[in-house]
This record gives C-alpha cells, sequence and structure tokens, in this order.
C-alpha cells in the first residue's frame, strides 16, 4: 500500500501533517476520519521515495535483531518515565545505536515527529522493523496516554519472546553440530583413508563386496569430479531455499514440523506461547480482540497458525467466543488454551489468565528444550554407529575374505 503525506484538521480547527499507510485517498481519509480528522491534502509518495526510505543500508548487513529493538524500548520507556521529551530520548538512543540502519531509521522518526505526525504513524513508515503489533499498542498508548506503561509491557513482551527463541535456537544447536561434525569426518576420511585402502585392494586383486565398491566409487567421485559436488551442494542449497520461501513450500515444511515426534511439542508450545503472550499484551493495552487477533495472525511464522488466529478473528466478529472460535484448531492449540480461554471469559479475567497460560507454555518449552539434548543424544549415538558400522563392515570384509582364502 502506498504511504500518503497529508495535511488535515481538527474539529477544533488545528491543522496537522504527518504520514499514514493506506489503500487510497478514501481509505486515508476514513482513518483520519475515526480520528476526529478531516484530511485536507494528500500526497502519495513516489516510488523512488519509498525505495530510499527503506533502502538505507547494505542488504543481508542491515536487518535490526530482536535484542536491538528489546534495548530500544527498554530504554526508551524508562526515559519517557523520568519526563523526557520523545524527541530527545529518540535523538539520544539513535546516537547509542551501533546497528547503521537502526540508527538512520532512529533519526528519520524523529525528525517526522518533531514535525508533528504522532509516533505510531512515523513507526508505520518502517513495517520491516517496527511489527504491527508494536505499532498497534503504540497508538494506544498514545490515544490513552498510558505510553510509559504501554513501553514498558512492549519490553516485557519482547523479553519473553528474546528468552524462549533463545532457549529453541540452544536446544537445536547440539544436534546441528554433531551432525555437522558427523558429515565433516566422513568426507575427510573418504578423501584421505579410503583411497589409500582402494590401492591396497587393487594391488592384491581383491574382488569387492557391493557396499566396498559403492564407498569406492563415492571417493573416486568426490576426488575426481569435486566441482560437480561443489555445484550440486549449491543447486540443491537454492532450490531448498527457494522451496521453503514459497508460499506452497511454506505450508509443507510446516505441515511437516507440526508433524515431527521430537520437534512437534517444540513447535506447538512456542506458538502456543507466543499467541496467548501477545494477546494478553494487546488486550491488557485495550486493543479490540477482533484487532488483537488479526495482529497476532500477522505475526506468526507458521502458516497453519496465522490461518487459525485470521479465521478465529473472522467468527469472533460474527460474535462467537474466543474460546469456541478456537475450538477447531485443537491439533495445534493444546486443549488447555482453549479451556484456560473459558475460565478467562466466564471470569472476566482473559488478559490476566493469557499471561499466567503464557508464563505455563514458558515453563513447558524451558523443560523441553533442556531436556531435549538427553533425548536426542542416544539417537545420534545410534546414527553414528550405523555409519561407522557400515564403514567398517565395508572397508574390512574383503580382508576377512583374503585372510579365509589363505
Amino acid at each position: 500500500m502506498p504511504i500518503y503525506h497529508y495535511t488535515a484538521k481538527s474539529l477544533k480547527g488545528e491543522e496537522k501533517s504527518g504520514t499514514l499507510e493506506a489503500k487510497d485517498e478514501h481509505q486515508l481519509a476514513r482513518t483520519l476520519r475515526n480520528q476526529d480528522l478531516i484530511l485536507i491534502e494528500a500526497k502519495a509518495e513516489t516510488e523512488q521515495l519509498k525505495k530510499r526510505r527503506y533502502d538505507i543500508s547494505l542488504p543481508f548487513f542491515d536487518s535490526v535483531s530482536l535484542k536491538e529493538k528489546l534495548f530500544f524500548t527498554r530504554n526508551l520507556q524508562t526515559m519517557i518515565g523520568a519526563g523526557l521529551s520523545l524527541p530527545r530520548a529518540l535523538d539520544s538512543l539513535a546516537n547509542q545505536s551501533k546497528n547503521k540502519k537502526f540508527k538512520k531509521t532512529l533519526f528519520a522518526i524523529r525528525e517526522t515527529v518533531i514535525k508533528g505526525t504522532n509516533f505510531s504513524d512515523a513507526l508505520a513508515g518502517y513495517p520491516d522493523i517496527f511489527s504491527e503489533l508494536f505499532q498497534s499498542m503504540v497508538k494506544v498508548g498514545e490515544e490513552a496516554g498510558t505510553l510509559e506503561q504501554v513501553l514498558k509491557t512492549l519490553t516485557r513482551q519482547m523479553e519473553r519472546q528474546h528468552k524462549l527463541s533463545s532457549k529453541v535456537k540452544g536446544a537445536m544447536m547440539y544436534p546441528a553440530v554433531i551432525i555437522t561434525a558427523m558429515l565433516g569426518i566422513g568426507v575427510l576420511m573418504l578423501i584421505m583413508v579410503v583411497p589409500k585402502i582402494s590401492k591396497t585392494f587393487e594391488d592384491l586383486n581383491i574382488e569387492l563386496p557391493m557396499t566396498t565398491q559403492l564407498i569406492i566409487g563415492l571417493t573416486d567421485f568426490l576426488i575426481e569430479k569435486w566441482y560437480l559436488v561443489v555445484l550440486i551442494v549449491f543447486v540443491f542449497v537454492f532450490v531448498f531455499w527457494q522451496f521453503i520461501k514459497s508460499k506452497k513450500g511454506k505450508e509443507i515444511m510446516d505441515a511437516v514440523f507440526l508433524r515431527l515426534p521430537l520437534i512437534s511439542p517444540i513447535i506447538k508450545k512456542t506458538n502456543s506461547a507466543f499467541t496467548v503472550r501477545t494477546l494478553s499484551s494487546l488486550i491488557t493495552a485495550g486493543v479490540p480482540i477482533v484487532r488483537s487477533l488479526e495482529i497476532v495472525s500477522q505475526t506468526m511464522g507458521n502458516v497453519y497458525y496465522k490461518k487459525a488466529l485470521t479465521k478465529a478473528a473472522e467468527r469472533v466478529k460474527k460474535g462467537e467466543k474466543l474460546s469456541e472460535a478456537l475450538k477447531p484448531y485443537e491439533d495445534i492449540y493444546p486443549l488447555t488454551v482453549i479451556q484456560m480461554i473459558t475460565v478467562g471469559e466466564e471470569t472476566g479475567e482473559t488478559s490476566r489468565i493469557l499471561a499466567k497460560l503464557a508464563d505455563f507454555f514458558e515453563e513447558e518449552v524451558s523443560r523441553i528444550t533442556d531436556n531435549f539434548s538427553s533425548v536426542i543424544e542416544p539417537i545420534l549415538m545410534i546414527i553414528v554407529g550405523i555409519m561407522v558400522g557400515f564403514f567398517a563392515v565395508s572397508m574390512l570384509q574383503p580382508m576377512y575374505s583374503m585372510l579365509e582364502g589363505i
């Protein structure tokens, strides 16, 4: 959607200017009318300017990490709580940032705010850095005069998210290192050890079993056609990357992860924790439940959770309770989620119940990831044992056959 630079007047006759993203001028006018503003003039940002706004750093090196955004949000909340003006706080935090893209973005937001644009509207110009969740909560905080409290809630939300993602990444690191080391050692054995053994077999003119021939053939291919191996690996990685980036590919990969025996519980509990934690934060900030569901659906990484929350939002909009809207998705959301939401709806404390539920799932993820290494280690050892055994038998079997023939 294009970004419009607008000039509007309030009902009291005060003039205001800023930037907003909208499908067309009619939608822009409706959005401003909801804010008790009357659109006077609007100019769509040209593609060149829009590109310049986003292309402010080198590709692949300009991402803003969750840790950097967490640092920004926490310190912004502290500065505003201490009575510092928003432009001055943004200026200070921009100077502290070591990320070039983030630094330029914060300076640009500061300039936009100084010109009279709301902080949330200024953030909307950088959706690749500040998610719709972040923008919506800041907007609610501005309208209610509780920006400090909203930033505190956002900080807590991001801290939990960072802790959770770190736990999951840490759990996956162990098997990744073992598998990488195993493949590396295997390639070295094929290149350095097998040629010497195969030369001995040639000199002795021994008839080789099929498994031995397979290993020697693989070794010859790696040594003589190494450039083809590199090309095949590169093509495979490229094709696989394009596949998982495609809509159909992502659906297939997300479905696979939801069914893998050891990975599935982590995926389900992590997504459940993120859903209820984010919903709790949005509802606490005063965002309506339907809008909260729409925002959360856009922040979910798994396609099936995104679809579930989008459909749930549509059903809640028609008058259904959230617990009823989520019932068809018991295969991805544990029954505990639906039961606890039902309790929250009956007691009128949905936000508090969701926060408690998020704590529970985050502890569950922590427990599973802590035990993940002890569960995966025997499986990896069996795989390594099978591969070493296959290699040893394939290489030693011809020698035993030769000795038996003497």
